[in-house]
């Protein structure tokens, strides 16, 4: 394998503006970390990755590439572009073997992180960089948030997670609580009484949207969010239809058919699917089949109704007359999304969320109640891993910001 990273490398042309870089989310300082290679520095390219972001070594096996760094490579314009997500993943999960380094010096001030998901690990790891007492409160048993209940493992080793917690979380003294939801026995308020000086809710978005239309609480109707929790506690039987072609939906029937589903179809409602083309690539590999224009009318316990509809320019849909058609399915996953849980809104006074119950934080993260941030899919909606560890190293600095004020306050008050 390194010898074919070094041949990626050797073909990186060094562009003074470098537009992969641009393309990042992140900006990865992409030339900077190929140069080093070049010259032999391993450890000093991976310290770069690792500093820039926290997840690094998830980001080079999820991002969407084609897209971001690959897909704004100038030799990408002719011919293929220099694949920097093989190269970041080798520097990055090479040299996080070798980091050791236990906890910076504290500075005595307790955090706060409200879920272990992309957001929540990069302002936790952020933050104990600065000498913070971080605490993690996670509702599920794992650190991972969607990383590790939202992505295949075949897409996602688990052990890319683990190995994380252990290099970034355990050896750095960040503290783990599993199995708590904040907003049940443990309020936010009770936080604020234990002497944490800064809240960070990183809820990620797990209430799956519905289509509400007639037979989805049949028993053989699942949601596509629920299922990548835990596919193998789902019997889906030889024939499954998805309700939906964006990138989580491409999950689904690819894990469904990992799982021994014989006849797996994507039913999206435009004219073509909303994925990235390299999942949608995949899906059709592995045996996915799709159907384009098509509503779903109503689920049955043979299958879908599933209406033909004509998408305009403007994105505006028109039915088809006399177009109804029932699909059989054995089983019916719909995957069009998720939206935020509400158990900390409802929970918390003062704190605001929007129609959608998005939480409402300005761009530094900032939310309605003073002391409590925000940011990652709970604040924009389903994003990318990349954009919320982007967005996130930002709310990180706003976190530290308004500690040291609230510290040099109460300093000054004691004087």
């Amino acid at each position: 394998m390194a010898l074919h990273v070094m041949d990626e490398a050797n073909r990186c042309l060094g562009c003074k503006v470098p537009q992969c870089q641009k393309g990042c989310p992140i900006s990865t300082p992409i030339p900077q970390v190929i140069r080093l290679l070049k010259e032999g520095h391993l450890d000093e390219a991976g310290r770069v990755l690792f500093e820039n972001n926290p997840l690094t070594t998830v980001c080079s096996l999820v991002c969407n590439h084609e897209n971001q760094c690959e897909g704004h490579c100038v030799l990408g314009r002719k011919g293929a572009p220099v694949h920097f997500s093989t190269i970041e993943n080798y520097i990055s999960s090479t040299y996080a073997n070798k980091m050791t380094q236990g906890p910076a010096p504290s500075n005595g001030m307790r955090a706060a992180i409200i879920g272990s998901g992309p957001a929540g690990l990069t302002i936790a790891v952020i933050l104990a960089r600065y000498g913070y007492d971080v605490t993690i409160f996670e509702g599920k048993d794992r650190i991972g948030g969607v990383l590790r209940y939202g992505i295949p493992e075949f897409r996602l080793p688990k052990s890319v997670l683990d190995d994380f917690k252990y290099r970034h979380l355990d050896l750095k003294g960040i503290k783990f609580r599993p199995n708590t939801h904040i907003g049940g026995a443990i309020g936010i308020d009770d936080l604020f009484r234990d002497g944490y000086k800064a809240i960070f809710v990183g809820t990620g978005v797990w209430k799956p949207n519905a289509l509400h239309i007639k037979g989805e609480t049949l028993g053989h109707v699942h949601f596509g969010i629920n299922y990548l929790n835990n596919p193998d506690s789902y019997e889906l039987g030889d024939r499954v239809i998805v309700i939906g072609a964006g990138n989580a939906a491409m999950d689904v029937a690819r894990t469904a058919i990992r799982k021994g589903v014989r006849q797996l179809t994507c039913f999206s409602i435009t004219k073509k699917v909303a994925a990235s083309h390299h999942e949608f690539s995949y899906a059709q590999l592995e045996g996915v089949r799709f159907e384009y224009n098509k509503a779903p009318v109503e689920i049955t316990d043979e299958g879908v109704i599933f209406k033909d509809v004509i998408e305009d320019e403007n994105g505006h849909f028109t039915d088809v007359s006399g177009s109804q058609q029932l699909y059989p399915a054995d089983s019916v996953i719909i995957s069009i999304s998720q939206g935020p849980q509400n158990r900390i809104v409802n929970t918390t006074q003062g704190l605001a969320a929007d129609a959608r119950g998005l939480l409402v934080a300005d761009e530094t993260g900032h939310t309605t109640r003073p002391g409590i941030f925000a940011s990652g899919d709970v604040v924009n909606g389903a994003r990318t891993v990349v954009e919320a560890v982007a967005h996130s190293k930002i709310v990180a600095e706003s976190m530290h910001q308004y500690m040291q004020s609230l510290a040099s306050t109460e300093e000054a008050a004691k004087q």
